[in-house]
């Protein structure tokens, strides 16, 4: 018996033995459909090789050494399928069924509802755009990248010094909130800057809500808002870099690093961009661009609590000096009106956290400290900024329903050397602003169809009193692929006039403020249709929305009735934000993907002239028809992707002075890109292309760059400061206000991506 045993155990492994060394192919074809899939990739997990299904949607990796593998297949717009294998014959078959990716309805989002649910599944409409969709035109900070987004609008507000804001369904900037990881830590002083600097290799998604979201994030939040999402410690690459340059000399890098722990998972962030050349196309002695140099370092930590919880904290520091000007300017300069010079410097810590108490319990907490010390000419702008904010929240499903409830606070200390913060004594005194709240809202699912939101929100402003926004929403999903969605929501804004009117600092124009202004109401009406078909070629997602926002006690700033001055008010009529928005996806398996979507609103205001009749504004820098749109090809064999890109304005009101001579209304335009990456290995890209394809640039940025000071006895003033009739006939100041494009032209750009999963 005992020589039997061993008998058998020698021929088995004698038998390994024979199979050891040798080695096959193994092969199939990846199909959607009952249709051949090309282009998908097979990867070897075991081996750490890969192979492209060809356009039949076949394959074959040769010289397998016989055993046993995890196969992993992927094809863009697809669920990736992974499976093990036998491997012990000449040639295995391994054929896949690749499923349609439906991500684009079932992925998760929160800034809706605030709590995790499916993008199909939320009451309130939230679009989503992930890294990938950015890559498609890389931008050195998420401000310019967000050109990319249909109805989101990044607006320059000077041609000097190059800041802006982000404007969504034609509001401008202090309308649209912007939060990191849920928590309003940008906003107000740092709404310009707070957008620069944070690495897009950390960026996990973007959520964007238009339509007023006050009912759970309070002030600010009346036009809609941005949260950006960033990446768990824990799921995060090993290490990531992306550097890129211009022809011009915009150099950008981005660094992430992860490192995962018994209890603990840490994410490290670096981002930095210089530009340092002083260009100058239209030959009018100002910089096109600003020169910038800035650096920011992000770090957030992933730590699992003892009581099974888990807690994310996180900490950024950005610290930038950027200027624009006359090209003789230097830093000596600075203050004086003898060569005209704009310089911002800025220094800015953050904090933010989330700590899971229980499982129906969360706290909230986030800190942050801004400082500016600027020169806009001879004036200077000097202000600090500190944000507290904290917040307990409670949920619990019973029944049908999902509670959600908060205690939110939020304390802003703010103090410049402006009328901002200036008494009628003529002392100044720092702004203190308590804002202590509370929120609920039910989520009642009716059925597997129904869904119907309620929320109501109290605000207490130690300036301005009570305050309560309500909301109410509705969703009607007859299946997984459409959905239909009904919103009605009220939006408040309480007064930070100079922390966001980059106009007002320019020092070309004085300030007056008319009365004590109040804080500002919105109410919001929005319609939205879904649908997400699947076909034998791929899939077509399509979103349609209608909207309309009435405004109440808006504050506007008048640049035309005197050229010299900017004067604010609460408006004694009302205002109007009203249009329709589509945006589509189509995603073909022959490697094509097409995302554009189109805008047209009509954005305006109404008031009443001294007799009564009514007066219809339109709104300054919002086009009433405008268009983005992304086509991507990929070719499988050579991993070469190609990328064109672009963004279409039509006209938009400009502010002019009184018999300017320029046009009122811009042109209509676009700026399109062209973009080529090749996928070198799994860890390592190459990518190109040209920005502003077509080299458009707008004409007659600054109003008499020849004389920014407004001098006195000079050109075109006389000794009393009055316009002289032989050379200022019009009356025309310098202005750099009219502003609806980027001063850069056509430009070539290369970069490199490395990653360690």
């Amino acid at each position: 018996m005992k020589r039997r045993s061993l008998f058998f155990i020698l021929f088995t492994f004698c038998g390994t033995l024979g199979l050891f060394g040798q080695a096959g192919h193994v092969s199939g074809i990846i199909s959607y459909n009952k249709l051949p899939l090309p282009g998908a990739t097979i990867h070897f997990i075991n081996l750490h090789r890969s192979i492209v299904a060809d356009s039949s949607g076949k394959f074959i990796m040769r010289a397998v050494p016989f055993g046993t593998y995890t196969i992993r297949v992927t094809a863009a717009g697809f669920q990736k399928q992974q499976v093990v294998i036998i491997h012990r014959q000449p040639n295995t078959v391994a054929d896949f069924t690749l499923e349609a990716d439906s991500t684009l309805i079932e992925e998760v989002v929160i800034s809706g509802t605030l709590k995790p649910v499916s993008k199909l599944s939320s009451p309130i409409m939230v679009e989503v755009y992930s890294p990938a969709f950015f890559k498609k035109n890389p931008a050195p900070n998420i401000f310019e990248s967000l050109q990319m987004v249909n109805g989101v609008q990044p607006q320059l507000n000077c041609n000097v010094c190059n800041t802006g804001d982000i404007h969504i369904n034609g509001m401008e900037g202090p309308y649209t909130m912007i939060l990191i990881d849920g928590m309003p830590i940008v906003s107000s002083l740092s709404t310009v800057y707070g957008l620069a600097g944070i690495p897009t290799s950390m960026v996990k998604r973007i959520e964007i809500v238009k339509g007023p979201a006050s009912t759970l994030y309070g002030s600010e939040a009346v036009g809609g808002l941005i949260n950006i999402i960033t990446k768990d410690a824990n799921t995060a690459e090993k290490l990531k870099i992306d550097f890129s340059a211009t022809q011009q000399g915009e150099f950008n890098t981005d660094i992430t690093a992860s490192k995962q722990f018994k209890n603990v998972a840490v994410l490290l962030g670096v981002n930095y961009f210089n530009f340092q050349q002083r260009k100058d196309v239209n030959a009018d002695n100002f910089t096109d661009i600003t020169l910038q140099q800035r650096f920011s370092v992000f770090n957030k930590w992933n730590i699992k609590m003892i009581n099974g919880r888990t807690a994310s904290l996180g900490i950024r520091y950005i610290t930038e000096n950027r200027w624009g000007g006359e090209l003789q300017w230097e830093p000596k300069f600075k203050g004086s009106d003898s060569v005209y010079g704009e310089t911002i410097g800025t220094n800015r810590v953050e904090f933010l956290g989330t700590v899971g108490l229980s499982k129906n319990w969360n706290i909230d907490i986030s800190y942050n400290y801004h400082l500016q010390d600027s020169y806009y000419g001879k004036i200077k702008y000097y202000a600090n900024q500190q944000v507290v904010f904290s917040q307990i929240r409670w949920s619990k499903k019973i029944g049908k329903h999902d509670i959600l409830a908060g205690v939110p606070f939020r304390y802003t200390f703010y103090d410049d050397n402006t009328l901002g913060t200036a008494t009628a004594e003529g002392y100044n005194k720092p702004s203190g602003i308590f804002l202590p709240g509370l929120f609920i809202q039910d989520e009642y699912k009716v059925n597997n169809q129904f869904t119907l939101l309620t929320g109501m929100r109290y605000d207490y402003n130690n300036v301005h009193g009570n305050i309560f926004t309500p909301r109410l929403s509705c969703k009607y999903a007859p299946d997984n692929n459409n959905a239909i969605r009904l919103s009605f929501g009220n939006g408040y804004r309480v007064v930070n006039l100079f922390t966001e009117d980059h106009a007002a600092l320019t020092g070309a124009r004085k300030v007056v403020i008319e009365a004590e202004l109040n804080p500002e109401q919105s109410w919001n009406g929005n319609f939205n249709y879904s649908t997400f078909i699947r076909h034998s070629k791929g899939f077509i997602a399509i979103d349609a929305s209608t909207f309309y926002t009435y405004f109440t006690n808006k504050i506007i700033g008048d640049f035309i009735t005197d050229p010299a001055k900017i004067i604010y008010n609460n408006l004694s009529g009302y205002a109007v934000s009203k249009g329709i928005t589509l945006n589509t996806d189509f995603n073909f398996i022959n490697g094509l993907k097409i995302n554009a979507g189109f805008t047209l609103m009509d954005v305006y205001q109404i008031d009443k002239d001294s007799q009564g009749k009514k007066i219809k504004t339109p709104q300054l820098f919002a086009p009433k028809v405008s268009a983005t749109f992304a086509v991507s090809y990929t070719v499988p064999k050579i991993k070469l992707a190609v990328d064109l890109t672009g963004r279409l304005n039509g006209p938009m009101y400009l502010p002019v002075l009184p018999n300017d001579f320029r046009s009122a209304t811009s042109p209509f335009y676009g700026i399109i890109n062209l973009q080529l990456s090749k996928l070198i290995s799994p860890e390592f890209e190459l990518y190109g292309g040209i920005k502003n394809l077509l080299n458009f640039l707008p004409k007659n940025p600054l109003l008499h760059p020849d004389d920014p000071f407004n001098k006195p006895g000079g050109k075109y003033f006389d000794l009393e400061g009055n316009p002289r009739a032989d050379s200022n006939a019009m009356g025309y100041t310098f202005d750099p206000s009219y502003n609806y494009a980027p001063m850069q032209g056509a430009r070539f750009y290369v970069g490199i991506r490395f990653q360690v999963k």
